[in-house]
């Protein structure tokens, strides 16, 4: 994590450094704002500014807004200048810490301001795969696409290759390719001259310069206008960039980490994503599994929060209840790790007593998670199919289909409709299928006029 401090902190700059450096913070320093726009501008960058309340914070937001440079603000003053935190917070700083500096409140400071504290936590085999490829590969020179629904953690993987790459001691740069207007990404990624375009005030430099000699993480390259793509393919190829404005190419020497979370051969096929420059990312493809395809890494992630979120809100550590552990491994997770992550941030705030029960597992609104408003037989045919899944190896797709197809018609009480609604087949292959299975003398639910009953856990 890069820290940039400004100012001198009431004389209390060097212990704030030295702190900062424990904690595995690069720091640099700038006497006021003229001096701290100058290291931003000039590619030393930053993951966070700690920022001397005697300076002007509101002018130094204004500057950093003015020139589109994106980096959150911690004040420091004494102890006893209320009024200087409060004007502080109300400029624009996220966080106050007061002078002198406590080495913990630091470091839960940079951890949580900076969210450099993200950690690659697994167990489930579906992930041990992906690990061990990440593993193979860092040492390597090779750019690597990232892909996986929102929420699983692809930049977490990018951060842990780059950890284990020759380059860990070196910057990791990552820009969301997705939260930058069009017409201001190409200077951010390549920087510009002084002059280039309306409010370049001075030359800027951009991510791949800021990056040289680490790894450049392009989060969300999808969204990429293909315009653009086209100079980022010239600059992954030769390794030289132009700057906005610029006369002359600029050499760099960085690996390229990209995400995405749609589906860019289909992007290609429909003319938004340049195939040329797939092929350059995706030498190696590092693809995560949604939570609700690897369900030994839910509890273990669960557990994980817990204590983050108890540790971060002193509040005692309170271990998941076997009921509470029932509700998390029956949802599906649609925003995978991040919602997991959500929620029991929520439940260890809700949790009363020895444990974190079910009751504190809930959703934003306040609704708990078992009980779900999910229609009873959906419920019940992904439920069943989860359950025919735990064992598959050494089984015919035959052998499973049959399985399935038999446990959603008894939760569906014997009504074929029901049943091959939720198994999206036909009502003619469905009764085909059953005649097939009693021909070979296995017992089929009846038909019933009932609707499909409520679903009693088997775990």
């Amino acid at each position: 994590m890069r820290l940039l401090i400004v100012g001198t902190l009431k004389g209390q700059l060097t212990t704030a450094t030295k702190i900062a450096i424990d904690n595995g913070a690069s720091v640099t320093h700038a006497s006021d704002n003229e001096q701290a726009m100058r290291v931003l501008r000039g590619g030393k960058g930053a993951d966070l500014l700690l920022v001397d309340v005697a300076l002007d914070i509101r002018d130094l937001v204004m500057r950093l807004e003015a020139e589109h440079i994106h980096v959150p603000i911690v004040a420091c003053g004494i102890a006893s200048d209320a009024r200087a935190a409060v004007a502080a917070i109300h400029a624009g700083a996220k966080e106050y810490i007061p002078l002198p500096p406590d080495p913990e409140l630091i470091a839960a400071v940079l951890a949580a301001v900076a969210n450099d504290s993200r950690e690659l936590v697994y167990r489930d085999e579906a992930m041990v795969k992906v690990v061990k490829l990440a593993q193979q590969i860092a040492g390597s020179e090779a750019s690597v696409m990232i892909t996986g629904e929102s929420g699983t953690g692809k930049e977490v993987l990018a951060r842990y290759v780059h950890s284990r790459s020759h380059r860990a001691k070196r910057p990791f740069i990552s820009i969301n390719c997705a939260a930058i207007p069009e017409h201001l990404l190409e200077s951010e990624l390549f920087g510009h001259e002084k002059g280039a375009f309306t409010g370049a005030i001075a030359r800027r430099i951009g991510k791949f310069e800021e990056a040289n000699g680490g790894t450049l993480l392009l989060d969300e390259i999808s969204e990429m206008d293909v315009r653009l793509q086209s100079k980022l393919l010239r600059a992954i190829q030769e390794r030289v960039i132009d700057r906005v404005g610029g006369k002359t190419p600029v050499p760099v020497d960085i690996r390229i980490l990209a995400t995405s979370n749609r589906n860019l051969q289909e992007a290609v096929r429909a003319g938004t994503f340049r195939e040329d420059l797939l092929f350059r990312l995706n030498v190696v493809n590092l693809k995560i599994p949604p939570l609700r395809d690897r369900p030994a890494d839910i509890l273990e992630l669960a557990q994980h929060f817990a204590k983050k979120y108890a540790d971060a809100n002193g509040v005692p550590l309170r271990p998941l209840s076997a009921e509470a552990r029932r509700v998390l491994t029956t949802n599906r997770w649609p925003g995978n790790v991040r919602e997991l992550e959500n929620t029991i941030h929520r439940a260890v705030l809700m949790a009363s007593g020895d444990e974190i029960g079910p009751e504190a597992i809930i959703s934003p609104e306040g609704d708990r998670l078992d009980q779900s408003k999910t229609p009873a037989a959906v419920a019940h045919a992904t439920l069943a199919a989860e359950q025919v899944t735990r064992a598959l190896v050494g089984r015919t797709v035959a052998d499973v289909e049959r399985d399935l197809i038999l446990e959603t018609l008894k939760h569906c009480l014997g009504n074929r409709t029901h049943a091959a609604n939720i198994l999206g087949i036909s009502i003619r292959t469905l009764r085909n299928k059953l005649n097939e299975y009693a021909d070979g003398g296995l017992p089929i639910t009846p038909a019933g006029a009932g609707e499909p009953r409520a679903f009693v856990s088997m775990g």
